[in-house]
């Protein structure tokens, strides 16, 4: 299967998780693409001053890679420059957030899998 680049949907997610703005999700794969091994896999765009509050993961761990732009992370309430090839990894049970804190879009691909242990 190929998905050529202009076909996918941007969605709009204002206030993700209590954040700031809104935040654009370009999904990568979708429903059963996923194979039961998990739920998110997208390409993010953050506007400047855009947010994703922070947040817990239960039973499944959320890795984002940032490709452009800075932004503060919150590494379970200790708050981390990123920048573009910084690689971010929430395990199962632990927070995060994100804040683009840049004067540029930060855009990143996140990925959520389950924790099948």
């Amino acid at each position: 299967m190929i998905k050529k680049a202009g076909t996918i949907n941007k969605l709009e997610m204002k206030n993700a998780q209590g954040g700031n703005n809104s935040i654009f999700a370009e999904p990568i794969l979708t429903g059963d693409e996923f194979t039961n091994s998990g739920r998110l896999y997208n390409k993010m765009t953050f506007p400047p001053k855009a947010s994703i509050g922070y947040h817990v993961h239960k039973g499944e761990s959320e890795t984002y890679f940032i490709l452009k732009g800075t932004g503060m992370y919150s590494d379970n309430g200790k708050e981390v420059e990123v920048h573009a090839g910084d690689i971010a990894y929430c395990a199962p049970g632990e927070g995060h957030g994100l804040e683009n804190i840049g004067d540029d879009d930060l855009i990143m691909i996140a990925l959520i899998i389950f924790d099948k242990r």
